[in-house]
């Protein structure tokens, strides 16, 4: 099926070889002929959609931004071609001794450019990334890093108490503008493309899940990575650059909310690494455990979390968050 779809788009006399896998069925192909090559991916349904990477990719484009060109797609049979952005993700730019700042600087840009694009950065029938929505996703702490870290079912009222801290903390959220959330920006899914000018110098994947929600989420995700410790004036600089650049007019009320938005990231991913653990058998994550925790820590410092860190620290006392400590 795969060779009929790249036949039909004119890539048949092309060299393959299998790319990567990711977390979900997607597999990639890397098509190479003279001169020029190109990238299939492979998202059988009804496990995978398409439809939503090819939406969110051709909107990105349209506001200026490096997300990869459809050269072909078959939605039906979970196809498509895409443009090849070559193998420089920012990990691997990272790890060679590529320039941090510059690195993160230009990708905080993208961020700036979407929020300065308003309502035109979003599409209709985004899902809200808000309320609720993050507290359902941060439940990960109390449904398996709790249990993990005291060898016990946590009580219902404890999990109650903590999703009633969460709704004390988030009405503590200055009102803002919603931004488009591409939820996994980090530097696996970043590209660098130094060829390209300003902001198209950073190219996007993995964003067929995007949102809408508060502009500091993506921030959080690209200066505050569960998987690599970011230099401590990188992160201040970049948090800066974007209250800057986007014209934050209350710059204390957007630091509020990334204290938030970074304080539910964390829970969420503190409670998804024991659970790949527990239930799939991933044991690779639990030595990030203690980053993210310091993450967390931190993040709960802050005024508007003071909820929330009174639960964790009567139910979570720092003995209990060593799990993954060497």
């Amino acid at each position: 099926m795969r060779a009929e779809f790249v036949q039909s788009a004119g890539w048949g006399n092309a060299g393959e070889r299998l790319l990567a896998g990711d977390a979900s069925f997607r597999k990639y192909y890397r098509l190479v002929r003279p001169r020029e090559s190109a990238v299939v991916m492979d998202a059988p349904p009804p496990q995978e959609d398409v439809r939503p990477f090819v939406r969110i990719a051709r909107h990105l484009i349209a506001l200026g931004l490096s997300a990869p060109q459809i050269l072909a797609e078959d939605a039906e049979h979970g196809f498509l071609l895409i443009e090849d952005f070559g193998d420089d993700t920012y990990a691997r730019v990272l790890a060679a001794g590529g320039d941090e700042a510059e690195l993160y600087g230009r990708a905080t840009d993208v961020l700036v450019e979407l929020y300065r694009a308003g309502e035109k950065s979003l599409l209709p029938g985004l899902g809200a990334y808000a309320g609720d929505a993050l507290i359902e996703a941060a439940m990960l702490l109390p449904e398996w890093y709790l249990p993990e870290a005291t060898g016990k079912p946590t009580p219902a009222e404890e999990a109650a108490s903590y999703v009633a801290a969460w709704k004390e903390c988030l009405a503590a959220l200055p009102a803002t503008a919603e931004t488009l959330l591409l939820r996994d920006y980090h530097k696996d899914n970043l590209l660098w493309l130094p060829d390209r000018p300003g902001v198209k110098a950073c190219g996007l994947l993995d964003f067929q899940d995007a949102q809408r929600g508060h502009p500091s989420y993506d921030l959080v995700s690209l200066i505050e990575d569960a998987r690599r410790d970011v230099a401590s004036d990188v992160h201040a600089a970049c948090l800066q650059r974007y209250v800057t650049q986007a014209g934050i007019a209350d710059a204390a009320g957007f630091r509020t909310g990334f204290a938030l938005m970074s304080a539910q990231r964390h829970a969420r991913i503190i409670g998804l690494f024991v659970r790949l653990l527990r239930r799939d058998g991933k044991p690779d994550y639990l030595p990030h455990l203690p980053r993210v925790w310091r993450m967390f820590e931190r993040s709960l410092q802050h005024e508007a979390l003071s909820p929330l860190r009174r639960w964790v620290d009567r139910l979570l006392p720092p003995p209990l968050r060593r799990i993954g400590a060497a």
